[in-house]
């Protein structure tokens, strides 16, 4: 009698070292929940404290979360444009207008992405996985940027995000699907290795049990998958942003990630949790190896 093949899940929380109380909320949830990987903020102030706290965490995969939307520059020269914004990156839009005029360069941006990956590399932190924040990556001049690093340093997997079916009928949310969605259509002819597919882009920020109740038993058996999360505590004396707590509610996604009732989800719809160190690329296909399968 024939079994019914497995779905492979990632669960990759974004933001690690932002804040302490996110990159506490995100290895908790990894140790009581579902998340398997999770990005790390390179550029952070807390970088050095929040990557020692993943000496004890061998089971979590881990990548870069490259940014150059927030927070200060790694790299001189990218420090040199940022002058007129003080030397520190200014919001996505106003980044995306630089690049577009010229202000800030794609070499600006490989150099200050290499230096993000490095100050990883130098920490000892086995990196997996690239995606960026706010997904700036995808924009048409930066995703050769992202793969060509990918391949220099020997870093198997991408993110390609892409949108879903509307969640929201609110006007940023369907600008942002029908970019991301635009942007998806250009970059995936330029893609060089297969990619999971992706997950959780109509709940970013506020992801639900409700979500993952409507959307697990839709998901294709034998596939690979990336479900984007940011699972957190929020911790008022560290987050007063009212952009950022207009767009997060990382305790929601806490609770939903740790939910027993989430993983009985996982169990009744056959998925089965991977990290990144699980896959191979095989007659040029995302597989699963065979220790796990």
């Amino acid at each position: 009698m024939s079994v019914t093949p497995w779905t492979y899940l990632i669960v990759n929380a974004d933001d690690y070292g932002y804040f302490n109380c996110v990159s506490k909320g995100i290895l908790n949830s990894a140790r009581h929940g579902i998340v398997t990987a999770t990005g790390i903020f390179a550029n952070s102030t807390h970088f050095d404290e929040h990557v020692g706290w993943l000496g004890d965490n061998t089971a979590l995969d881990l990548g870069v979360h490259l940014n150059i939307t927030d927070q200060e520059p790694l790299s001189i020269n990218m420090r040199n444009r940022l002058s007129r914004w003080e030397g520190c990156f200014p919001g996505k839009y106003t980044i995306v207008r630089a690049l577009l005029s010229g202000t800030i360069t794609t070499e600006d941006v490989k150099s200050e992405w290499r230096a993000q990956i490095e100050r990883c590399l130098d920490k000892g932190v086995e990196i997996r996985f690239l995606n960026s924040h706010e997904h700036i990556h995808m924009l048409p001049s930066l995703f050769p940027v992202l793969q060509a690093l990918a391949e220099e340093y020997g870093i198997p997997h991408i993110r390609f995000p892409t949108s879903e079916p509307f969640q929201s009928l609110s006007v940023g949310a369907i600008v942002r699907d029908m970019l991301m969605k635009t942007m998806g259509v250009f970059n995936q002819y330029r893609l060089i290795n297969p990619v999971a597919r992706f997950l959780g882009m109509g709940e970013s920020g506020r992801l639900s049990t409700e979500y993952m109740k409507g959307r697990l038993p839709k998901l294709k058996r034998g596939h690979v998958y990336e479900l984007m999360c940011h699972p957190g505590y929020y911790d008022a004396g560290e987050i007063s942003d009212s952009r950022l707590l207009n767009y997060h509610d990382w305790k929601r996604e806490f609770d939903t990630l740790t939910n027993p009732t989430v993983r009985d989800m996982l169990d009744q719809n056959r998925i089965r949790l991977i990290g990144y160190r699980h896959l191979k690329i095989q007659d040029g296909r995302l597989a699963v190896r065979d220790e796990i399968e």
